[in-house]
């Protein structure tokens, strides 16, 4: 009887220890369910050192996914078919330190579409993707380094102009190179935009804006020598007119003299 009332004093911890082994055993596999159901879908989510890393690469995605983690440090969307980027589209991310757009199909980044990324995005790559214009709007003040090159970029004054509304490091800005250029005769094509300084693509316009304001200046000195010429000539005819009856007054008034004579005789 000692040795079964021994046994039955063990018997609880054998049971105990199957029921360790696989808790043991399960939860690395529930860390990873857990940080699976953090991440977006269909996306690959990992930890590091630098923190979190999102990849959504590969995936054929025509727009950004959602339930992107906040803590975000890191988040990659190329080699998708992404033809824009609407307004905020990534608000909510404000740890994000590295974008990577590259080899999608962006041809629009509208305004407002990296806001909030400003204080917080070092990287930004918009490689291979089919913008040929930029909208400072959609930058918002972002001061990161950026990958621009690979891009149909018509180089015309609209965007020249723009470039120095642009806060990116001017090292980014060299990655746009003239696909085409307007005017094409300007020389720009396959060059750097910002690198040639001496090139001005606002000159054709500025002579466009020059013979509009001659033409507008000749167009009112024409009409206000129309209106003179007008004025004078209408001026000559009434004086003529005036002219014409001043002297027909003497003859009328000799002939009512003559008839009041001829009264009088009678």
């Amino acid at each position: 009887m000692p040795e079964a009332s021994g046994w039955c004093r063990l018997l609880p911890a054998w049971l105990l220890l199957p029921s360790l082994v696989l808790m043991a055993v399960c939860s690395p596999h529930a860390a990873t369910v857990a940080a699976g159901t953090a991440c977006a879908p269909r996306c690959y989510c990992s930890e590091a050192d630098e923190g979190k890393t999102v990849r959504c690469s590969h995936l054929r995605l025509t727009r950004v996914p959602t339930g992107i983690p906040n803590d975000t440090r890191r988040l990659y969307l190329d080699y998708n078919q992404l033809p824009s980027l609407p307004t905020d589209a990534f608000l909510g991310l404000p740890l994000l330190a590295e974008l990577d757009l590259s080899h999608n199909e962006l041809a629009v980044l509208e305004p407002g579409a990296f806001r909030g990324l400003a204080p917080s995005l070092k990287f930004l790559d918009l490689s291979s993707n089919r913008l040929a214009t930029l909208n400072p709007e959609a930058f918002e003040g972002l001061t990161a380094r950026s990958n621009l090159t690979g891009n149909p970029w018509h180089c015309d004054c609209a965007l020249q102009s723009t470039l120095p509304q642009l806060d990116l490091e001017p090292v980014s800005l060299t990655g746009i190179v003239c696909h085409t250029a307007d005017p094409a005769e300007s020389g720009a094509k396959g060059q750097a935009l910002l690198l040639t300084k001496e090139l001005d693509l606002c000159v054709l316009l500025k002579k466009t804006t020059d013979v509009a304001m001659l033409v507008t200046m000749f167009g009112w000195f024409t009409m206000v020598i129309s209106y003179l010429v007008y004025y004078v000539r209408a001026n000559q005819e009434d004086a003529r007119r005036h002219l014409e009856y001043l002297k027909s007054l003497p003859s009328r008034q000799g002939k009512s003299e003559e008839s009041s004579t001829i009264s009088t005789v009678v």
